[in-house]
């Protein structure tokens, strides 16, 4: 069978929608009009941390598909200063937040036991706050959110595998430039987060044999596998994980703008960035390539 990423359609499921006469599909997806029905037709779960559990109408898959979003609408009105990563997440929203994410992960393990059978995806989406608010994609609600997801895996094996220069499947080409020109330091400096819980893994042992994900990036075993989400421990390393991304990209492009730059302010590892980035040629080098 052919690796790769694979291409499903997903039906409309016929729940209440409520698009304002006047305005297109595109413009209701990405508004304050969308949130609305979110939270009066779909909503599911909200608590007082603002936290908005709700169904997807139009959603990745109909076997399992739902989404935790930080409804921070009516307390944080300017939609450039709403947080768009957990690291700017108050710590006591992100406890709870934490905890809703166990109790929905929990479930679907639960409800999909069998690996061979469903395949489930739990994943967050980090805004970066430089993206343009009418990048397509981005919406002008501008709020952090995750989602759980369920795939029925005999749906992905007959699908079709999906044409590999579908722009929906590029993650803007930062990856594989790290792929082709430094892996090596990009999984060395991961690979030297102090981490216990999360264990990193090879891109063998890591590799969905149907789709190929998540071709090469840096991955982690979870030690103690699911009952571990249950203890603050690994919740704290998924932090340290995020923090180690930021450094690394930060970095990374802060050297693509000025040759030679300095260490960012405010890096959660200073000892790594100096040590592991800013001494490697690699990384040096291809942030030049870049910028040439």
């Amino acid at each position: 069978m052919q690796q790769g990423p694979r291409e499903i359609v997903t039906p409309f499921r016929p729940i209440p929608l409520e698009v304002p006469e006047g305005m297109a599909p595109n413009e209701f997806f990405n508004s304050t009009e969308n949130l609305n029905d979110l939270v009066h037709n779909n909503g599911l779960l909200v608590n007082p941390e603002n936290l908005l559990l709700y169904r997807k109408a139009l959603g990745h898959s109909n076997a399992f598909d739902t989404s935790i979003i930080y409804n921070t609408s009516k307390c944080v009105l300017n939609p450039l200063g709403r947080p768009v990563r957990r690291t700017q997440v108050p710590e006591e929203v992100r406890h709870v937040w934490n905890r809703m994410n166990q109790i929905i992960i929990d479930y679907m393990v639960e409800v999909y036991p069998d690996p061979s059978q469903a395949l489930l995806l739990a994943g967050e989406a980090s805004l970066d706050a430089t993206w343009p608010l009418t990048s397509p994609g981005v919406p002008s609600i501008r709020m952090l959110h995750n989602h759980f997801i369920a795939f029925d895996m005999d749906q992905l094996r007959s699908a079709a595998v999906a044409d590999s220069s579908n722009p929906n499947l590029t993650d803007g080409g930062q990856h594989s430039l790290f792929q082709a020109y430094m892996k090596d330091v990009y999984r060395r400096f991961f690979d030297e987060l102090p981490l216990r819980v999360l264990k990193p893994l090879s891109s063998e042992e890591s590799r969905l044999q149907l789709t190929g994900y998540p071709q090469g990036l840096p991955s982690w075993e979870i030690q103690g596998g699911v009952a571990a989400l249950q203890e603050i421990g690994f919740w704290k390393e998924y932090d340290e994980i995020l923090k180690g991304f930021i450094d690394f990209y930060r970095t990374f492009f802060t050297q693509v703008s000025t040759r030679n730059a300095p260490m960012p302010g405010d890096v959660y590892f200073p000892d790594q960035v100096e040590r592991v980035l800013l001494f490697n040629n690699d990384f040096l080098a291809t942030a030049k390539r870049v910028r040439d």
